[in-house]
């Protein structure tokens, strides 16, 4: 550990870390663990979300891309879990980055990561109202209905976190738990009924429907990316936040052997599972250069195969399934900036930091990262392509960030803490090249034209940050922002552990 992590006087930031208005209760499970990485990546969602756009820029082939962008996350995650192992507390990425290499890049690495969670919270739940209810109740789904409705499930999912924590981790719980059995019962219904029907087409998996098939495999150009390459997004927009788990490490029990294990085996599981609902879904195509113009091709594919009744309680399931990924994702937001505000470094933490005396959340970063997400809601709402703008600048912001962690790792990994709980051994160097490989290919998809718009939202919050980071930087210095030791924050929840141990009657 370097010298940025000691910790300041009484009187200076932080001072506040010992009260006991601004701890959280270190009470979730291993498998609520599991359930918050795997259901913040929700197979259901992402694939919902970027099939359509993966149908239009490669074709149903594009498909094949799956299984490099599912080696790729799981070697990032293994990275991210030995960090995770090593430095347990709450805000992940910018705890991560702020003790291992200074206070002031860790500052950016978790403003970063906070405009991730902000624009992917609304591609997450503009996928609700744009992909799924129309089909389920028949009517025609426009930017002005997709916004009001999304606006209400963010307020919804805010409801949920602030009034109780262990409640929204028993909701999500849940919420996997149907995911997992409904994923994989509505994979073996596709495949069943397809195939008593006669309607599976595997030749549609080697298809390139309305893409041409010459330079279909080219890297592209200057400003533009080839076809198959293109695919990869499916799989990277839907394999992210697998780190949220992390997140919660301060609420989690035996956080540095449960956290890495729940996030490499959420991106496994949801792997396979995704590949071959991925292949259900695009043998049961049909024609792929007529269902390619559909907004709606997975919804579609479901309701014509499995008929109505059969069709619309599934895509309930998927509701659920895509509701619970918004849940954690927002869960994720407000730790990230309950974090940063326990240290003085987000805007406007004198209101952020602060735990509610009865509902042991903090109501106030809750209500602040919902407001965020309705105002990024309100300005993509009126675009025809507003899904394609938020799942784009959603998947930009992951790929920046794991690309600079997983370097940060490979600089820093002699002289990082020791591991409490899970090590890659003789496997780190093949595991680091792989993940860098995989993340530099992934970075130069976003020199495509097509992602301009994502480019601009970065590039919009990048300057909120750096004006915000200035002012910090001006009037305490780089020393005023020093972190607290690992050892104070987790002698303080072993303290309210025990406390609480003691307090709770035999059953």
């Amino acid at each position: 550990m370097n010298s940025n992590t000691q910790a300041r006087p009484a009187s200076g930031p932080s001072s506040h870390h010992a009260s006991q208005h601004d701890r959280l209760k270190r009470d979730v499970t291993a498998f609520q663990s599991f359930a918050v990485a795997f259901g913040f990546v929700s197979i259901a969602t992402g694939i919902f979300t970027a099939y359509g756009a993966m149908l239009s820029t490669s074709g149903p082939m594009g498909i094949w891309t799956w299984p490099v962008v599912v080696v790729g996350q799981l070697m990032v995650a293994f990275i991210l879990g030995s960090l995770a192992a090593r430095i347990p507390v709450t805000g992940y990425v910018y705890q991560w980055a702020s003790r291992i290499s200074n206070p002031v890049f860790g500052w950016i690495m978790g403003w970063i990561s906070f405009t991730f969670l902000a624009i992917v919270l609304c591609a997450v739940d503009y996928t609700i109202a744009s992909t799924v209810l129309p089909v389920m109740f028949g009517y025609e789904g426009t930017p002005t209905n997709a916004w009001w409705i999304t606006s209400l499930v963010i307020i919804a999912q805010a409801v949920m976190i602030a009034f109780s924590t262990r409640f929204t981790q028993r909701f999500n719980a849940i919420a996997v738990t149907i995911q997992l059995v409904g994923m994989i019962g509505l994979v073996v219904l596709l495949f069943t009924v397809g195939y008593i029907n006669n309607e599976l087409d595997f030749a549609n998996l080697f298809s390139t429907g309305n893409v041409p098939g010459d330079g279909y495999y080219a890297f592209g150009e200057l400003t533009k990316a080839g076809p198959w390459i293109m695919g990869t997004l499916l799989g990277a927009f839907t394999i992210v936040g697998f780190e949220s788990a992390a997140n919660l490490a301060e609420e989690t029990q035996e956080p540095a052997r449960v956290v890495p294990r729940a996030m490499w085996q959420a991106v496994l599981s949801l792997g396979i599972i995704g590949m071959l609902f991925l292949i259900a879904i695009t043998a049961l195509l049909g024609d792929p250069t007529t269902v390619g113009s559909s907004a709606t091709p997975i919804a579609d594919v479901i309701s014509r195969v499995l008929g109505p009744i059969v069709g619309n309680f599934l895509l309930v399931l998927v509701v659920i399934s895509i509701f619970s990924c918004g849940l954690v994702i927002l869960l994720s937001g407000t730790r990230l900036v309950w974090a940063m505000s326990r240290d003085e470094r987000f805007p406007g933490w004198q209101l952020w930091h602060k735990i509610s005396p009865t509902l042991h959340t903090p109501v106030n970063a809750t209500i602040f990262v919902a407001a965020i997400g309705e105002i990024i809601l309100a300005l993509f709402s009126q675009q025809t392509d507003a899904l394609f703008s938020l799942f784009s600048a959603a998947t930009l912001l992951p790929a920046i960030i794991y690309a600079v962690t997983v370097l940060m790792y490979a600089v820093k990994r002699h002289q990082l803490p020791p591991s409490q709980g899970f090590s890659l051994g003789a496997w780190e160097l093949p595991v680091l090249v792989l993940a860098i490989a995989w993340l530099t290919f992934e970075l130069a998809i976003f020199r495509d034209a097509s992602f301009a718009k994502p480019w601009s939202y970065v590039a919009i919050m990048f300057a909120i940050g750096a004006l915000y980071l200035g002012y910090l930087l001006a009037s305490r210095g780089a020393s005023g922002l020093k972190m607290p030791e690992l050892i104070a924050i987790d002698a303080i929840l072993d303290a309210d552990r025990g406390a609480e141990l003691a307090s709770t009657p035999a059953e």
